[in-house]
């Protein structure tokens, strides 16, 4: 599974590579690796087998929920498909509370004590997966679970994950794709070694590589 999705996102380029130049995320972070799993909603085939994918993972793992949740907003579409074909309640988590109206941060029913599988499209530090997660159980949710589509395996969002008691499941992650795309020659082997030392410290790996 983890293999097909990584041959897929790197297929449609939802995860571009670019070792020798980097890509400035709005942090100010240099990084080799660009993740815009949002490029899924424009195909239609690939979208199906990553929701297929979603429903395999969630039968491996026996999860059991009453209700799917969407991360606003890339989460969204793929909690949608999924609640679909499960024919399960879903809401959506907003990034933050409304400033008007009742200023739901959660849209949709949820009751207390539901038990909640959040769905994510991408895991970088977990922060913001995190407080959704942490939203849904203040709102009376019950939250064990979170699967994403890809994960940056940053040592800071397995902490985060840790901390607030809920287990991370993910469809693929940075190391299977970037060996997938050195089996399958998006990138040389030299560029392998140079991206796979990224994550273990973003902060400085730009310098670290003679590119700041």
């Amino acid at each position: 599974m983890d293999k097909d999705v990584a041959k897929i996102l790197l297929e449609i380029k939802a995860v571009t590579l670019s070792p020798n130049k980097g890509y400035r995320y709005a942090s100010g972070i240099l990084s080799p690796i660009y993740c815009d799993n949002r490029l899924l909603m424009s195909y239609p085939d690939k979208r199906k087998q990553v929701v297929d994918y979603f429903i395999k993972k969630i039968k491996q793992n026996n999860l059991e929920f009453d209700v799917i949740a969407g991360t606003a907003t890339a989460g969204i579409p793929h909690a949608a498909w999924i609640s679909d074909k499960l024919n399960k309640p879903m809401i959506y988590i907003r990034s933050a509370s409304k400033e008007h109206g009742k200023e739901n941060r959660i849209e949709g029913k949820l009751e207390n004590g539901q038990k909640v599988l959040v769905i994510e499209d991408l895991v970088s530090t977990g922060g913001s997966s995190v407080s959704a997660v942490e939203a849904v159980k203040q709102a009376g949710g019950v939250v064990e679970e979170c699967i994403a589509i890809f994960s940056y395996e940053m040592e800071k969002a397995t902490q985060r994950f840790e901390q607030a008691e809920c287990k991370l499941l993910t469809l693929t992650n940075f190391s299977t794709l970037v060996d997938v795309a050195s089996k399958e020659d998006y990138i040389t082997n030299q560029d392998k070694e140079i991206i796979l030392q990224w994550n273990k410290d973003p902060q400085g790996w730009g310098k670290k590589v003679g590119l700041e």
